[in-house]
């Protein structure tokens, strides 16, 4: 068990590593867009993010997931086939759907009810959704090569690439939201060019029917639990800016925005955690090393709730250069902190707990869990917002 541990402590520090430090940079625009941006143009870039993150349950089709179980058990075809397979499946499903939404883009934006200077947002969005499906099955590749290392300097590069688009084009060019997407879609697409060799060294395999049929049966039911979990994430945006409006969808995020330390953790341990209980789950002490596992992240993530909750109003009066963390702007919706926090410690149980339905083969559980979930989310945003903001 011991030696488990070390393997999975080993992976956690590589991704975790890199995530914190890719994360940090990634948060450091949210000074940049609360002194940058006006709190309702925040908004909107924080509801059309929230719609895309729907729409790649979509794309994705539960695919990840999928490939890990028959990469790793190798039930049906060879290695080569089972990354042909799924990857030659989003490819395809990921072109059409970003092409049909391109070809949509009016209607889109109309549904969506975006002003008609922000009509070509949509265009980004059609782009930078194809290149991230595109690059699910090379990185869930890398996962379960355990080649941490490649995985986390990609995830990296990402992120670095993204944080200094947006500096050129929002400090330096002044472009507004469409600098943050067109950042958005460049470094998406140079992130895809660098899995290139990850693909090339993989793909050749034929594409086999009967292990796509498997993939779909258990990848599909995925969609919904994945849906229902993006609501339980993201859909109080949506359902924020339609009862408000969307200065306050843009005080809301910048806010949320500081659960970042609680959702490191959590992030952190997810990369890891997914290979390792698929590899894990048939040694004899896999119940005792996952209930370790989940004992050691509930005790790291109360610590560090307890200490934000106390001193988060001190942190962000912090001044650095002139600036603060958030804008004093948005300072009024630092009482949702602490909920957030909270929220994201119970999130760090589920992706420990949610390890057994994937082993036992039960993921069409996953829809019902999820989806209550997310109703009592829905009920609940749209019950408390009205009186409490």
């Amino acid at each position: 068990m011991l030696a488990q541990l070390k393997r999975l402590g080993s992976e956690t520090i590589v991704y975790g590593t890199s995530t914190i430090i890719g994360r940090f940079l990634n948060f450091l625009l949210v000074p940049l867009y609360t002194n940058v941006l006006r709190p309702d143009q925040y908004g909107i870039i924080t509801y059309v993010y929230s719609i895309m993150a729907f729409v790649n349950v979509i794309y994705s089709f539960g695919m990840e997931s999928a490939y890990f179980k028959y990469s790793s058990t190798r039930e049906i075809g060879t290695g080569r086939e089972n990354f042909t397979t799924p990857f030659t499946s989003l490819f395809a499903s990921s072109l059409f759907f970003s092409w049909a939404i391109a070809g949509l883009a009016s209607p889109v934006a109309g549904a969506m009810n975006l002003p008609p200077e922000y009509q070509r947002i949509v265009y980004y969005m059609a782009a930078i959704l194809a290149f991230d499906a595109l690059a699910i099955i090379p990185f869930a590749s890398l996962r379960m090569e355990h080649k941490a290392r490649q995985f986390a300097t990609l995830k990296f590069v990402n992120i670095f690439i993204n944080v200094v688009m947006n500096i050129v084009l929002l400090v330096t060019l002044h472009m507004g939201i469409e600098g943050i997407f067109i950042s958005g879609l460049t470094a998406s697409v140079v992130t895809f060019l660098l899995l290139l060799p990850t693909v090339y060294r993989h793909l050749g395999g034929r594409f086999n029917p009967d292990l796509f049929r498997s993939l779909l049966k258990f990848g599909l039911p995925a969609i919904p639990a994945g849906l229902s979990a993006t609501a339980v994430q993201v859909i109080d945006r949506p359902i924020l800016r339609a009862l408000t409006n969307d200065a306050t969808v843009g005080i809301y995020q910048a806010n949320y925005r500081l659960g970042i330390f609680m959702m490191l953790i959590v992030s952190v341990y997810d990369y890891a955690w997914r290979p390792f209980y698929f590899s894990t789950a048939k040694d004899p002490n896999a119940k005792e090393v996952f209930a370790r596992a989940l004992t050691y992240l509930v005790l790291l993530m109360t610590g560090v709730f307890l200490v934000l909750t106390f001193f988060i109003g001190d942190l962000v009066k912090v001044s650095f250069f002139g600036r603060h963390i958030i804008s004093p702007a948005y300072w009024s919706g630092l009482n949702i902190v602490p909920i957030v926090l909270l929220g994201y410690l119970f999130l760090g149980v589920y992706t420990n707990l949610s390890a057994g339905i994937y082993i036992e083969k039960k993921t069409h559980y996953l829809p019902l869990i999820t989806f209550l979930s997310a109703l009592v989310n829905v009920a609940a945003n749209y019950l408390l917002i009205p009186p409490m903001g």
